[in-house]
């Protein structure tokens, strides 16, 4: 056990840059060489209320394109924070190389103490290590990314219209969630590459521009092709509709193919982000307490300091009962932190139930070892599947109910046995799977010598329809991008019936 000291690093709330460098230090030697943590070198930047608001309009990016939808948050937040109606989070983190966090100049000595422990180490940690973020994202290139977006947007509202450029980004945000690849790559894209070859097209295209070729004849038009031939020349079915439109959209310039192209690689950086919600909070909430706790057993904070520390810790990971008016859903920081400290409790202290359960890493003393595997390898659906156990699911009274359109009563499906433990954890994990969160839309068909419309299907699960105006929305979204009608079959999952279907021709 390291040595307690005599003189804590603070006393009060007060604080300088010098302070900070010496809580960081401090945190530093406890996360790297206690805890063993493996994390991108930290930029720790301290910022004003208005400067997080600002970061909160634009998704957290310190670097991002200006869209009107940024400066409505950003006046909205601003108006419930005034009021005293919202407030601010203390910290914000990019996942880049270098690791980028932003703290709040309004934070007591105490809560820069946290919020480095959380930002800078935990959430760092996860992010560079957890598989989803190595299959989907470029953490070294993403900032000049960010950067290469803005100009070359500017450069096109400056080139074509301001107003042309804000209609295509508001079809392309209403397209973000079906923008992404689902499915693993070979590697994460090289997105500072992506900058470099697009800068090249562009000077390419101004090059060799001659206003002579619009003069020449229509091409003859293409030969009618088979279905199926079609199909697969197009790579269809497709579930990446930005990826799709930036490909084959048949009324496209080079540059909105490009904006498109933007919007998607941004949506694919945050894709990881929807998958592990609950493990990357959970993952950072308790990096910081174990380092808390251990900066508070050696002197370097406070008593007073600590209780301020825990008494945020403890609103943090406050789940409310489903009988209370606060409970609206799972909390992901308590739902990752509890399984978290229930895995160190099982590693160290099992009991026979946990040995039966738990049988790879039940008193075998490497809870550090265990969770370092966990951030990993999992994300929220097979960690909670895998981790969650009986005991956690009694300490929080879980149980399973069952709501039938069929039926008139609620039932209680599962409970405190052998098989209702199974039951709860898969039920719960299953709503951590982003696979049933976002609906199953793909491109089927389109036939690019015939009318041209773009021929979707939606598989539905469980029953669950698109809502009506959401629908029609993104859909004449998509209809306005592809320049042609838009056709949406929503087939039942099981037998492929059709039970709704919405057409929508592209607006004038």
């Amino acid at each position: 056990m390291a040595e307690q000291v005599s003189v804590p690093l603070f006393e009060g709330s007060d604080w300088d840059f010098a302070l900070i460098q010496r809580i960081y230090d401090a945190v530093e030697q406890i996360a790297l060489s206690e805890l063993k943590l493996d994390v991108y070198p930290n930029q720790i930047e301290i910022i004003s209320a208005e400067q997080m608001l600002d970061a909160y309009s634009s998704t957290g990016m310190p670097l991002f394109y200006k869209h009107w939808s940024f400066g409505k948050q950003f006046v909205a937040n601003e108006m419930l924070y005034r009021k005293g109606l919202r407030g601010l989070a203390y910290e914000l983190v990019i996942n880049s190389d270098p690791c980028i966090s932003y703290i709040m100049q309004e934070n007591s000595a105490t809560m820069q103490t946290l919020v480095i422990a959380h930002a800078a180490f935990g959430h760092n940690h996860f992010f560079k290590n957890n598989y989803a973020f190595k299959q989907w994202t470029d953490a070294e290139g993403i900032l000049d990314y960010l950067e290469f977006a803005k100009s070359f947007i500017a450069h096109c509202e400056e080139r074509h219209g301001q107003q042309a450029v804000e209609r295509l980004l508001d079809c392309a945000h209403a397209l973000m969630h079906q923008g992404v690849h689902r499915h693993p790559r070979v590697r994460a894209r090289d997105l500072k590459a992506e900058a470099a070859r697009e800068a090249e097209r562009e000077a390419y295209r101004d090059r060799i521009y001659d206003d002579l070729w619009r003069t020449l004849p229509a091409e003859p038009k293409a030969p009618v092709v088979e279905a199926d031939e079609r199909r697969r020349e197009l790579n269809l079915p497709q579930e990446n509709i930005l990826y799709f439109l930036e490909k084959m959209g048949p009324r496209l310039e080079p540059w909105q193919r490009e904006i498109l192209r933007i919007v998607r690689l941004i949506a694919q950086y945050f894709y990881p982000q929807r998958q592990t919600k609950v493990m990357n909070e959970g993952c950072a909430t308790w990096c910081h307490y174990q380092i808390m706790t251990k900066l508070h057993q050696r002197g370097l904070i406070t008593d007073g300091s600590f209780m301020e520390f825990l008494q945020s810790h403890t609103n943090v990971v406050y789940q409310p009962n489903y009988d209370v008016p606060q409970f609206s859903g799972f909390n992901p920081y308590a739902l990752g932190f509890g399984i978290m400290q229930d895995i160190v409790r099982i590693s160290e202290n099992p009991t026979d139930e946990d040995k039966d359960w738990f049988r790879d890493f039940a008193g075998k003393n490497d809870a550090v070892g265990v969770l370092k595997d966990v951030w990993a390898n999992y994300r929220d659906e097979s960690f909670i599947s895998q981790f969650l156990s009986p005991h956690m699911i009694r300490h929080w009274r879980l149980f399973q109910v069952m709501d039938k359109q069929s039926e008139t009563e609620l039932g209680i499906a599962a409970i405190h046995d052998e098989r209702g433990y199974r039951r709860i954890r898969r039920a719960l994990a299953r709503e951590f799977d982003i696979g049933r969160q976002e609906p199953d839309i793909q491109i089927v068909d389109v036939d690019l010598a015939g009318d041209r419309a773009l021929v979707l299907e939606h598989l539905v699960a469980d029953g669950r329809l698109l809502d009506e105006r959401d629908a029609t929305m993104v859909l004449q979204s998509l209809a306005d991008l592809w320049g042609y009608e838009v056709r949406l079959k929503e087939l039942d999952a099981v037998d492929r019936r059709e039970l709704k279907a919405h057409v929508l021709s592209p607006q004038a």
